[in-house]
């Protein structure tokens, strides 16, 4: 997994941001990575693996190597939510997202709901 690839993929927060934040607000625990722009509090998908990369880099300084790509991690995510794991908050990236980034999302902007024209 890269740095700009999202961990958080319903609130669209990166490796970079989480990595930046535990680096700059040195967390307590795991649960205050919440505070990390919502990471961890949309469809939990990421809860697992933001608590792995708190210990990693509380313990170690650093995340160890071996991680999945952004097409796997999307492609768990999307099972996991499929088997009633959670239910993702509208503006997501979409489950069946093979990147884990939304094709229709531009950085700084929602896509209007589907219902609702454009700009």
């Amino acid at each position: 997994m890269e740095l700009d690839d999202e961990l958080c993929l319903c609130f669209h927060v990166t490796k970079r941001k989480v990595l930046n934040y535990l680096r700059v607000e040195k967390p307590r625990a795991a649960s205050q990575l919440s505070d990390c722009y919502g990471a961890g509090t949309g469809c939990g998908w990421c809860r697992t693996y933001l608590r792995r990369l708190y210990e990693e880099v509380v313990q170690h300084g650093q995340p160890s190597e071996g991680e999945p790509t952004a097409e796997q991690y999307a492609a768990q995510r999307s099972q996991y939510v499929r088997a009633g794991g959670g239910t993702p908050p509208p503006g997501a990236t979409p489950i069946n997202s093979p990147t884990g980034h939304d094709p229709d999302r531009t950085a700084g902007s929602d896509p209007p709901p589907p219902d609702e024209p454009g700009p």
